[in-house]
């Protein structure tokens, strides 16, 4: 299969949908969760609908699609060494991977589930209820992020492609789902962390997602030029698969900023989706080439550097 038909291999829609349904049969569990996450989301959705419309008529929005465009410039600017390096070391690839699962865990502890405990306790005024709505919000980003992995046709660079249909799809679509599957809550937590008009919240968050998207970005483009794609198609697609940023960024806004009890919710999913990408991919995807302690050391670095942005920023 030539390039051109790899990029544009489009999924043969009525016979993709009966392989979703056998592959929703066989994985039962993972579907109802997907059920109850979608089901969840739309439902805050609909309570923030009147609130939500003026408030981005009104400008109120800017600073979450900022914030994700942002994230789309970062993940650009990262892919465009692409032109002039072929390749770089293993070892150095995992150690950015891992740099940037280091923000994204430190980005979510202290950006999302804490600012998401002070706001439920101040909301519910107490401790415990609090804990127990950041711990329903967790609990409904991993099980968004679990169906869409599940039910998601997609290719890991390691692993292969997996999903219902994923034969049917091209390599480069395969590769750009699951970039897409990992760029759409880190927006969504851009979004969120917006939702109240807290820039103590939302600044450090988003400029921590920006930074380690450019490390993200060369690898993604890396691995598009590895399976034979010209260098300046390599970033279209790579930054293509940046623009789930602001789009998440949106969703993410809209989710939280209209009734009060649904800023913690929100901001609790983002974290649990984020965590999820982390320890399912991200952090597994550096273990696999025998470069465990260096990617474990760029995860240290990243960790230290969004704590340090979060104390400077927030």
């Amino acid at each position: 299969m030539n390039k051109l038909n790899q990029i544009v291999s489009p999924l043969n829609v009525p016979g993709w949908l009966n392989l979703l349904k056998a592959h929703m049969m066989q994985r039962r569990l993972s579907a109802m969760g997907l059920a109850i996450a979608v089901i969840s989301l739309t439902t805050l959705w609909l309570l923030n609908f009147t609130t939500v419309i003026p408030s981005i008529l009104g400008g109120s929005a800017k600073w979450a699609l900022l914030a994700g465009l942002a994230g789309f410039t970062a993940t650009t600017i990262g892919a465009l060494p692409v032109l002039i390096v072929k390749g770089i070391p293993q070892r150095l690839e995992d150690s950015m991977l891992g740099f940037a699962a280091g923000m994204m865990l430190a980005a979510s502890v202290f950006s999302l589930i804490i600012p998401a405990l002070d706001a439920g306790q101040e909301i519910f005024l107490s401790r415990f209820t609090a804990s127990l709505v950041v711990v329903v919000g967790l609990g409904l980003g991993v099980l968004l992020m679990l169906g869409l992995d599940e039910f998601t046709p997609h290719e890991h660079d390691k692993t292969g492609p997996c999903g219902p249909g994923h034969e049917r799809c091209g390599k480069v679509w395969l590769f750009v789902f699951a970039i897409a599957i990992h760029n759409l809550p880190e927006g969504m937590a851009m979004g969120v962390s917006f939702a109240n008009g807290d820039m103590q919240v939302g600044l450090p968050l988003s400029t921590a997602i920006a930074i380690q998207d450019i490390p993200e970005g060369l690898a993604v483009a890396l691995s598009l030029s590895a399976v034979g794609m010209r260098p300046l198609y390599a970033i279209g697609i790579t930054a293509l698969t940046g623009l789930l940023e602001p789009l998440g960024a949106i969703l993410g806004f809209a989710l939280s900023s209209g009734t009060m009890w649904t800023y913690p919710v929100g901001l609790a999913l983002a974290a649990g989706a984020m965590l999820f990408v982390v320890s399912h991919e991200v952090i597994p995807e550096t273990h696999r080439n025998g470069h465990q302690t260096t990617a474990t050391i760029g995860l240290m670095i990243g960790f230290a550097l969004m704590m340090v942005l979060d104390t400077t920023l927030g």
